[in-house]
């Protein structure tokens, strides 16, 4: 199969008969093999009877319904596990990504041996409230992780099957998928620039909290990236840091006591002093990052699945 086209979806069902057309038309003139994997994401309109009545008219459509609403990053993991295609495009269900946009990101995958192709929405159709935060973390993000794009959070991505087959979606990670991909160690990712419409039916299903939980999931990302599979470098050396510090500035008390002593001198005893708390808290707290860097180690080494989600229906 050439390509598998990944859509999350959450009360889209106005949308879903125009784009699963459009979507069919544009394969048809270019003679891809192809699957329509709809996830939907625990919706309360009548997305899903719409899917089932498109799987009549269209084979290709598949789609898995969850009993509830997880989010779009547990959408995409579990479209990504299902998925039968060589290249993955994902793409939004409102209408918004042009399907006439998929040759391209094919052609460019495959012809250029790239990773990922991410696109990226350079005229875009949001209020200012949505534009400017999301400037702002795309260039906190390409600050982090040194990923040269203009627009991680666009849902119209191509990407080879082994990418998708490889990386773990969660939380609210599905905008940082380039950068999960990097970690894991596919460097080749470009960019296209695609068309992006105007909303045509319904409304927006994403709040503010979303940039709250992105940088969260951003920060996330870079810690885990760099020490998911050696969380004791990061505790141990905090740790050892903070220990040796807590333990030089006790030493250095007690030795100026031991000094004034020798000398018969007057002297402030270590428990008057600021610097004997200060240096004790230090021992505490290096103890502390050491012993979590243990831990740490243990969950990684013990850690179960991440990602389980109740799912209600499937049409495969």
């Amino acid at each position: 199969m050439d390509i598998s086209v990944v859509i999350p979806l959450y009360n889209e069902d106005e949308s879903l008969p125009e784009l699963t057309s459009w979507i069919a038309r544009v394969m048809a003139e270019h003679r891809f093999s192809y699957e329509i994997l709809f996830v939907d994401d625990g919706s309360t309109d009548s997305s899903w009877k719409v899917i089932e009545d498109l799987k009549n008219t269209y084979p290709e459509v598949k789609a898995i319904k969850f009993r509830r609403n997880y989010g779009k990053s547990a959408a995409l993991n579990v479209a990504f596990e299902a998925s039968q295609g060589d290249v993955i495009i994902t793409m939004d269900a409102d209408l918004q990504d042009s399907p006439d946009e998929i040759p391209e990101l094919y052609r460019r995958l495959c012809e250029e041996k790239m990773d990922i192709i991410s696109g990226w929405k350079k005229k875009r159709y949001d209020p200012v409230t949505k534009t400017i935060p999301t400037k702002l973390f795309n260039a906190a993000t390409r600050r982090m992780s040194g990923i040269q794009l203009n627009d991680f959070n666009c849902g119209l991505k191509a990407y080879r099957s082994d990418v998708v087959k490889t990386i773990e979606v969660y939380g609210e990670m599905h905008r940082y998928i380039p950068v999960i991909a990097k970690w894991a160690g596919f460097k080749n990712i470009g960019e296209q620039v695609v068309e992006h419409r105007a909303r045509k039916y319904g409304v927006t299903k994403f709040g503010f909290s979303r940039f709250i939980n992105g940088f969260l999931d951003l920060l996330s990302i870079f810690f885990v990236g760099k020490f998911g599979k050696r969380p004791m470098h990061f505790f141990g050396s905090m740790g050892v840091l903070s220990f040796l510090v807590g333990t030089v500035m006790a030493l250095w008390i007690i030795g100026e006591k031991l000094y004034h002593i020798s000398m018969n001198t007057s002297y402030r005893e270590i428990t008057d002093q600021p610097m004997f708390y200060i240096a004790l808290v230090a021992i505490i707290l290096g103890s502390q990052l050491f012993l979590t860097g243990f831990v740490a180690e243990l969950v990684t080494r013990n850690a179960s699945e991440r990602n389980q989600y109740l799912i209600e229906k499937e049409i495969l």
